[in-house]
């Protein structure tokens, strides 16, 4: 499926659980929170940096794992703790001088609704309530936590460029090389 789109994306928000994870929390005994991520997704925050669109996450949970996760990330948005994610995203748009229509915003929950809503491109996981994917204007193949962010950055950066995907990992496969020269960790 292929995203259509009438403004260029400049910046995109990722909801956390249920989106970079399946929503699986674990906890120990502590109270400590545990989240399993998906590597391929992770790359794709970095493929985002490579072609100079920003990103950030406006989760409703907050744990040391998720922000520990964010920073090694990173990226260039962190808001957790948040159930109302609307006026977050008025702040953002303020803050990065970008309009609400050039961001995509990744969610799978019925509170992510009013920011699907507002944003230019609302995108979702193949698992996600079926509120959410009825307001969706790209529903990935994969669920959450399974590579559904890597499948929709392929696809965004595909719809935004007129090379193949070939093309489109390149900065992000030359910037590796030379971060291995110059020794830089990833």
């Amino acid at each position: 499926m292929a995203v259509k789109l009438n403004t260029p994306i400049k910046l995109v928000l990722f909801d956390v659980d249920g989106v970079m994870t399946d929503g699986t929390i674990y906890m120990a005994e502590s109270g400590e929170f545990c989240k399993a991520f998906n590597v391929k997704d992770g790359l794709a925050i970095e493929l985002l940096r490579a072609h100079e669109i920003k990103s950030g996450v406006i989760s409703g949970k907050a744990s040391p794992a998720l922000t520990n996760r964010c920073q090694k990330l990173g990226f260039d948005i962190i808001e957790t703790g948040c159930k109302h994610k609307l006026p977050k995203l008025e702040q953002i748009c303020t803050n990065f001088n970008v309009t609400a229509d050039a961001i995509a915003f990744c969610g799978d929950d019925v509170l992510d609704l009013p920011i699907m809503e507002r944003c230019g491109l609302s995108v979702a996981p193949a698992d996600a309530h079926q509120l959410v994917l009825e307001q969706a204007d790209w529903v990935s193949a994969y669920k959450g936590g399974s590579g559904m962010v890597r499948d929709f950055v392929d696809t965004l950066l595909l719809s935004q460029s007129n090379i193949g995907l070939k093309e489109i990992y390149q900065p992000l496969l030359r910037k590796i090389a030379l971060d291995d020269l110059t020794g830089v960790e990833q």
